[in-house]
């Protein structure tokens, strides 16, 4: 029976159901998926008081615009994102990192993303939808998760699981990095490429182009030359896997990766700074930074530790 939900009025663009991925499939053909950008996700889901593992709507640059036909809930908007709350034909903008409460008749309009790709949407108590395989992220591609495997659509019903039972509302306080030095490690066909190459690769920039989604990221600039081979044997890859085809220009693997790949691999995107690199919009310029595997776990450490201590110091 659905007591609580949303009508979809406006789906905006790439609208899913995501968490934190779907693991341990690889060998089934079946990609992690999941949130681009951990930290958004994860505070989207403290501020209401969910699980950390509990699914959120992930868009990039047009969110959707909702009407909360049933119910009472609460809801916050993550990323660096422009939105109004729309109550009794009013509207009002919205402060990101901060919870609202909606009633019956409410609306939320997600106008867009500002210099970034991504926002998330989350609701107290979370999103009624049916995990699969212990995960409630959509792989659009190959119509896997919730809304059978489909972007959100137009007159979409987006069920909540219960009426709102917190009066208190949250915020978060933090300083966005946004900078254009991603570290990566030396991938293993690093070897396949020349020593120029090698070396304009770590000090040349690369533009992020638009053939750009959720499962590549296509960039253009100093051509890289491979001395050995432009095909190796397909093998397993990972996510932020930054492949180089016959063309010489790079191609970062993303979240919806294939779960296999036949062109070498030159380096690949270090966990700590994968949001950095998926939150780019076309026409921006990176360069890479080489880091060694002990440094990039580290890294890693400090970026987890960086969400949780946001988390922690969560206020009224």
């Amino acid at each position: 029976m659905i007591n609580n939900f949303f009508e979809v009025l406006r789906a905006g663009i790439n609208t899913t159901y995501q968490d934190k991925g779907r693991f341990h499939m690889q060998h089934l053909g079946v990609a992690p998926g999941g949130c681009m950008d951990l930290k958004s996700f994860s505070i989207a889901n403290a501020l209401v008081g969910n699980k950390p593992e509990d699914g959120v709507l992930e868009f990039a640059y047009q969110g959707p615009m909702l009407k909360l036909v049933k119910g009472k809930t609460k809801i916050v908007v993550t990323g660096n994102v422009i939105f109004q709350i729309i109550k009794k034909g009013e509207a009002k903008n919205g402060e990101c990192n901060k919870s609202y409460d909606l009633g019956e008749g409410d609306q939320i309009d997600i106008l867009a993303t500002q210099k970034s790709a991504y926002g998330y949407l989350a609701v107290e108590g979370g999103f009624n939808v049916k995990p699969f395989c212990n995960s409630v992220s959509t792989l659009a591609r190959a119509y896997i998760g919730p809304n059978n495997g489909e972007k959100i659509k137009i007159k979409d019903k987006i069920i909540i699981k219960r009426s709102s039972a917190n009066d208190k509302n949250f915020k978060a306080k933090f300083l966005s990095k946004d900078k254009n030095i991603i570290r990566v490690l030396k991938g293993s066909q690093f070897n396949y490429f020349s020593k120029e190459s090698q070396k304009n690769f770590f000090s040349k920039e690369y533009t992020i182009t638009k053939l750009t989604d959720r499962m590549g990221m296509r960039l253009e600039g100093k051509v890289i030359k491979n001395i050995v081979s432009t095909n190796i044997r397909s093998e397993g890859i990972t996510k932020g896997a930054i492949q180089v085809p016959a063309d010489g220009q790079p191609i970062v693997l993303l979240s919806d990766h294939p779960t296999i790949g036949g062109y070498p691999k030159i380096a690949n995107i270090i966990s700590a700074d994968y949001h950095l690199l998926a939150q780019k919009t076309p026409g921006e310029k990176i360069f890479f930074q080489n880091v060694e595997l002990q440094e990039a776990e580290q890294l890693y450490k400090e970026h987890l530790n960086s969400i949780s201590e946001i988390i922690k110091n969560i206020k009224e």
